[in-house]
């Protein structure tokens, strides 16, 4: 092998691919951390990090670990083996997360207070009226929906759902021996993660916001959720499952109804990391690293609130205008500034988008005017992520309406919006 070949085979010309991504985390992580940033789109790019990570450990450290239990020891172009690259993630992520709370508690809440808005970050800091205030909301909102959980001989561990924020209790008998029993209560994603609080006067005279996460307020009422118990201690934690989806295209016959069961199993996938508060009782944390089998690399202890991706609903408070960088508008497309329709428009000459920099409504327009265009025979178009409500779709759907042959080829496997896609493809199916 000549000496030019050899260094395209010499794996120390190469980068891990996984490594490589997390320095692409590190990079947003750098736009949280610049002071020059402002204050508010700070917390959407932390906010950024933290959901950019979730999903990368569901799939991309969901698969090395699928390759270890498989036994597979092969070396990536970088020359690593698949446990090697788990043991470099695992501490450039420690690393990683380590920054991402500096950032949070060292740098950004202090601003955030400084410019008007608080962060109760502890319920036992709530004054006498705002805890009247928690309270009152926690017995008429959030009380209805919460499902406490026990454990004991004839009540096995719960199933702790992936992604989901739940706070486990170690309780004791009020009336009993001292013995400890394991509980806990999933927080409820149907309740904004932000509770806010009556607003307070400050030194100068000025108002300012108060915000109490949702966690916080369950904390502080766990003994009404456990009456004849005493709360010995409680602790927010979060796990991430293996969420890589494995489907045989081949063999499956319905890819839809694949998809579909193989999105249930999401719930059930091994459990990848643990996060939990890093000052934890050790008894605590004992028992769910047993129940969930967590190996020490995949816990993360955090000096903070749990899941920053709610930093993206702070980011959407509104009032806070002057701390956010001014919203880009698309511009409107030169060619199709007119009178006409945007056949006569598109007869004249090829049009370029250039998209985001231009407006997309000439895309809606367009499958608009088609679908209710009478020379218009049929539309054939692809979806691969829609939004919401999307025009588009009620376009197709009324083109369908108006006895047009419409096809749409839906991409099912459009990472985490699968179950989105599906229920797009079910409603344009029964159009």
């Amino acid at each position: 092998m000549s000496e030019k070949e050899a260094r395209f085979t010499d794996p120390s010309n190469y980068v891990n691919r996984e490594l490589s991504w997390l320095e692409f985390d590190y990079r947003v992580l750098q736009e949280a951390r610049d002071r020059q940033t402002p204050l508010f789109d700070r917390l959407k790019f932390l906010s950024i990090t933290a959901s950019n990570l979730d999903e990368f450990f569901m799939v991309r450290v969901a698969s090395l670990k699928d390759m270890v239990h498989a036994g597979y020891t092969k070396r990536d172009i970088a020359g690593m083996t698949p446990a090697e690259q788990l043991e470099q993630i695992s501490k450039k992520t420690h690393e990683l997360v380590t920054q991402q709370y500096s950032t949070y508690n060292r740098s950004l809440i202090p601003e955030l207070k400084a410019n008007g808005l608080k962060l109760v970050e502890r319920h036992e800091k709530l004054t006498e009226e705002q805890g009247e205030f928690a309270d009152r909301y926690f017995k008429e909102e959030i009380y209805p929906v919460l499902t406490p959980m026990a454990v004991d001989s004839s009540r096995p561990f719960p199933l702790v759902r992936n992604k989901s924020l739940n706070i486990a209790a170690l309780l004791k008998k009020k009336k009993g021996d001292d013995e400890l029993e394991f509980a806990m209560v999933q927080v409820p994603s149907v309740i904004p993660r932000i509770g806010e609080l009556p607003r307070e006067v400050v030194e100068d005279g000025k108002e300012q916001r108060v915000v109490i996460l949702l966690e916080e307020i369950i904390e502080r009422n766990m003994p009404s959720l456990f009456l004849n118990y005493d709360i010995v201690v409680s602790h927010p934690f979060r796990i991430m499952r293996n969420a890589d989806l494995t489907i045989d295209e081949e063999e499956a016959v319905d890819l839809l109804e694949e998809i579909q069961k193989q999105l249930k199993k999401r719930q059930w996938g091994e459990a990848i990391r643990l996060e939990i508060e890093d000052n934890v009782d050790k008894r605590l944390l004992k028992i769910i690293r047993r129940e969930l089998s967590i190996n020490s690399q995949d816990i993360f202890e955090i000096n903070g609130p749990l899941d920053l991706t709610f930093l993206m609903k702070m980011y959407g408070l509104e009032g806070f205008e002057l701390f956010k960088a001014p919203r880009y508008v698309p511009q409107p497309v030169p060619a199709l500034m007119n009178e006409d329709d945007i056949f006569t428009n598109i007869r004249k000459g090829d049009i370029l988008l250039h998209h985001p920099y231009q407006s997309f409504d000439p895309v809606v327009n367009f499958v608009r005017s088609a679908a209710r265009d009478q020379s218009v025979l049929a539309i054939k178009q692809t979806l691969y992520r829609v939004s919401g409500n999307s025009p588009i779709i009620a376009a197709l759907a009324e083109a369908a309406d108006n006895g047009k042959q419409v096809s749409v080829l839906v991409e099912l496997k459009a990472r985490f919006d699968e179950e989105n896609n599906i229920n797009w493809a079910k409603m344009l199916e029964k159009a």
